[in-house]
């Protein structure tokens, strides 16, 4: 099983020390992948809790005290790596394996991961949140969020309230989640003032990215999705009537687009038919869905579903990390 993992992880995220890689798992994506892009990965990949990560920047969300393990994966024999923190408590250090205790205090915190040889290093951008129980009735802090479902969809656990939220300032909102998101790309679009806060699965970065690099490989200039909606509070979930159980409300699905040529908020005309309609969605779709079935992608099983523009918004395209595979809008 082990054995089978890290051939899996080699697949999606191919790096330069890697000789051999099983035939039947390779991917076709570069470390650049179109001109002018960079997937901003790292010689080496990092693990925490189940995610898996090669990417120079990452996040991680936690609750305050909260223990987390973090390892690099396969390193090289005799290859030495250092984790620096300015806050926080290191309490167990071992040769590219290390457990950091979090602060009580919900803020940010970056660790980095160094190899001194190379002088290669990812930075992994630790939110403590603040604990779910903190809520004060529907408001936390004067932001309204609302009341999530008492009763899980179907009694599943992805659908319990979340553990906690990241608090957003206007000091933080610019802050790097990924090489190619920020923290305010994410931000429910309900109009309150500052903090603000949301709730984000460090699952869903990772599949953004991997979608943007695919993306660029087939030739269209991406340098990020413009996320037309990431998460929502249960209030404004409600307010604009959308389903009780939709993922944005667990920070697990993004709506996105392609917006470059020219930036205006709408998605481009990828098929270069003079028309921006569902047909480039549809473009986007495809991209997308053409990884299913990869046994690599397994790990990013969600939802994917297609929209047509309407009165209030152009065509997009909804991603999510559910866990199991669902199709709408084909």
């Amino acid at each position: 099983m082990k054995a089978h993992f890290q051939s899996i992880l080699r697949s999606v995220f191919p790096l330069s020390f890697t000789l051999i890689i099983s035939v039947s798992l390779t991917v076709s994506l570069p470390s650049v992948a179109g001109a002018g892009f960079s997937a901003e990965r790292a010689g080496f990949i990092i693990k925490f809790r189940d995610e898996v990560s090669p990417y120079r920047i990452m996040s991680a969300f936690v609750l305050p005290g909260e223990e987390l393990a973090i390892r690099v994966e396969n390193p090289p024999p005799q290859e030495q790596y250092l984790m620096r923190t300015s806050a926080g408590a290191l309490i167990d250090t071992k040769t590219a394996h290390w457990r950091w205790r979090a602060p009580e205090k919900p803020e940010l915190y970056p660790l980095q991961i160094v190899h001194p040889a190379s002088a290669d290093s990812i930075v992994l951008n630790v939110f403590v949140m603040v604990p779910f129980d903190h809520l004060k009735g529907e408001e936390l802090n004067g932001y309204r969020i609302g009341k999530y479902p008492s009763i899980p969809l179907k009694q599943l656990p992805i659908y319990k309230p979340p553990q906690g939220f990241i608090e957003v300032t206007e000091e933080n909102q610019e802050t790097l989640i990924s090489p190619h998101f920020k923290l305010k790309n994410f931000l429910c679009k309900q109009e309150d003032g500052y903090p603000k806060y949301l709730v984000l699965k460090e699952r869903l970065l990772l599949k953004l990215e991997l979608i943007l690099e695919k993306t660029n490989g087939k030739g269209y200039n991406c340098p990020s999705f413009h996320i037309m909606s990431g998460y929502r509070t249960p209030y404004y979930n409600k307010l604009i009537g959308n389903v009780k159980y939709s993922r944005h409300l667990w920070g697990g699905a993004a709506d996105i687009f392609i917006d470059e040529n020219p930036q205006d908020g709408m998605m481009d005309d990828l098929n270069r038919d003079g028309h921006i309609d569902y047909r480039d969605a549809g473009i986007l779709y495809d991209i997308i869905d053409q990884m299913y079935g990869r046994p690599w992608y397994e790990m990013f099983l969600g939802g994917l579903g297609r929209y047509k523009k309407t009165k209030s918004h152009g065509p997009f395209v909804h991603v999510d990390v559910r866990g199991f595979r669902a199709r709408w809008g084909e």
